[in-house]
């Protein structure tokens, strides 16, 4: 459940993520510009919240997060992170981002071959309508990175892979190129950056949002998204990029197409709910059981594992606030 921050209102709760509007401590309105980004350490699993929380998750994505949106300045238009001095309830695992409209897009790249996308491969030789060679497996490094969007459904229910004409549909010929092309040079720059740390990131998933006021809009105005000239606003990557969360990260020193990679992602407690050990029945309508303390803590681990490896830095849980009385 969502904390109660003094001098902000809640106005969504997600699967792994809050956002608070911060209010003005003299009239109590809100900020328009500004929302308060808070990472939980829930995690979500086959579209289901686990009732098993990631001690730290929260503040490895948005450290990692952080560190990432550094390394891509020169790929990206803008980020929308706007300080990261927040309060002390969520210190470590929030930060204050520009308020944005986002596009109805989900927009993933493939440099590896595995997961739905081989799923589609080994039916129709293609992912996401893109034809690929023959021969691949699971595992397999793509001839160069791949757009593979996909719609964004409603919580508990399955995204839907999109033929790049579909983005085309959506948000129009100019923003759908912008976003291909950004998606491809975020993952591009990351595995650059991340081959010389010992991890392969097999694809990745990134969003993109507008600031409403560059386009002379209020915050509930309509956009014709067709409209939009990306070379006279801001395309804004926004939430999360290149975490476990987001990318499948692969150690690089252990890959071997043709059969599952060892990975830095949660696959850890993905594949403990789909085997005989859970008891869950992934078609069924229960929930997943909550999971063991040694799945627990090698998620956690692997999650610390990969921003350590990634950044050279020593991770360190966030201090907890300090209460008067």
């Amino acid at each position: 459940m969502a904390m109660q921050i003094p001098g902000h209102e809640l106005i969504y709760s997600g699967k792994v993520r809050e956002l608070y509007a911060p209010l003005d401590p003299a009239t109590g309105a809100r900020d328009e510009g500004r929302l308060l980004l808070v990472a939980s350490d829930r995690v979500s699993a086959y579209d289901h919240i686990l009732s098993t929380p990631v001690p730290d998750k929260g503040a490895v994505l948005t450290q990692l997060s952080l560190w990432w949106f550094d390394q891509l300045a020169d790929v990206v238009d803008a980020h929308h992170v706007v300080s990261t001095d927040v309060p002390a309830e969520v210190a470590g695992r929030a930060v204050y981002v520009r308020r944005l409209r986002m596009l109805p897009v989900e927009c993933v790249a493939r440099a590896f071959l595995t997961g739905g996308g081989l799923a589609e491969y080994r039916a129709d030789g293609t992912v996401s309508g893109v034809g690929l060679p023959p021969g691949l497996v699971d595992g397999s490094r793509l001839p160069g990175p791949v757009f593979t969007p996909s719609t964004k459904a409603p919580v508990g229910e399955h995204d839907q892979p999109l033929p790049f004409a579909g983005v085309e549909d959506l948000v129009g010929t100019r923003l759908a190129a912008r976003l291909r092309d950004l998606t491809v040079s975020i993952l591009e720059r990351g595995n650059e950056i991340a081959a010389d740390r010992g991890i392969l990131i097999a694809d990745t998933k990134v969003e993109f949002g507008l600031d409403p006021a560059q386009l002379g809009l209020g915050t509930g105005d309509e956009i014709d998204w067709a409209a939009v000239d990306p070379d006279a606003v801001d395309v804004v990557l926004a939430d999360e990029v290149l975490t476990p969360d987001s990318s499948r990260f692969w150690r690089a020193d252990a890959w071997q197409p043709g059969r599952p990679q060892v990975s830095y992602d949660k696959q850890v407690l993905r594949d403990w709910l789909t085997s005989p050990a859970s008891g869950w029945d992934r078609a069924s309508d229960a929930p997943p059981p909550p999971l063991p303390d040694e799945v627990v803590e090698l998620t956690r681990a692997r999650y610390v594992e990969a921003y350590e490896a990634l950044t050279g830095r020593p991770f360190t849980t966030p201090a907890p606030p300090l209460h008067a009385g």
